[in-house]
């Protein structure tokens, strides 16, 4: 993760937390997969890599749940809702103990990393054997995806290739402007070069982004249809 992007999410808490609250469904759909991809958490170590705000935390028993945030901002306001927020920096820089969590999980978080084999390779020493590193995200190559990207490309979402094709009320653009998006394949690729074989995907906002804040959606299995996707991977 570049130093760039704490300094983004820094002073951004507010706006991440209202923006999921003015697009409650969309909140709920995220919430569902966020909940189905954690599983059964009773008595698990649980480790969020970018715990953000907490937001999502806020709704599941987060009791065992540590996190590692570069936002001071946002760090702080998920401390309040419960994390144990172990570290304020970066992945990158962060020494984690072999054997120790049964649950590390990227709730978006990804997408803030170039580099991802040396960071997952951290996480997967730092599962006990049978663990589960959880990676959910908005796929570069989903409508949600190319939104961002061409948003960040054009600096704007006011411009006529947008026009009549955006949410009410899209995801802040320094946020998703600071992204470094990767596809579904590349994160199962990277996995797979680091000697995983076990997977199970699951993913939900299939409607294209305008609608998607119209009503909850399910979580469904699969990967290659949906705007936001989890790959659990087993030690």
């Amino acid at each position: 993760m570049r130093e760039g992007n704490k300094q983004k999410f820094d002073g951004y808490a507010a706006k991440y937390d209202e923006w999921f609250m003015k697009n409650e469904h969309l909140f709920t759909s995220e919430l569902r997969l966020f909940r189905k991809a954690l599983g059964d958490i009773t008595d698990k170590k649980i480790l969020s890599v970018g715990c953000g705000s907490g937001l999502f935390e806020s709704y599941i028993d987060c009791s065992n749940v540590e996190g590692i945030e570069p936002s001071e901002d946002m760090g702080k306001v998920a401390e309040k809702r419960g994390v144990n927020v172990i570290k304020y920096g970066l992945i990158e820089e962060v020494d984690l103990p072999e054997n120790n969590y049964d649950i590390i999980y990227f709730n978006g978080s990804s997408s803030y990393i170039e580099e991802l084999a040396p960071v997952y390779v951290k996480c997967l020493k730092a599962l006990k054997e049978g663990g589960k590193l959880i990676l959910l995200d908005v796929p570069k190559e989903s409508a949600f995806g190319f939104m961002y990207l061409l948003g960040k490309s054009l600096n704007t979402y006011d411009h006529e290739y947008l026009r009549d094709a955006m949410p009410e009320l899209p995801y802040p653009l320094a946020l998703a402007a600071s992204g470094i998006w990767h596809t579904t394949e590349e994160k199962i690729h990277v996995l797979k070069d680091l000697g995983i074989e076990k997977f199970t995907f699951c993913q939900t906002l299939l409607k294209n982004p305008i609608y998607t804040n119209e009503e909850p959606e399910e979580v469904v299995e699969g990967y290659k249809s949906g705007g936001y996707v989890a790959i659990i991977a087993e030690k």
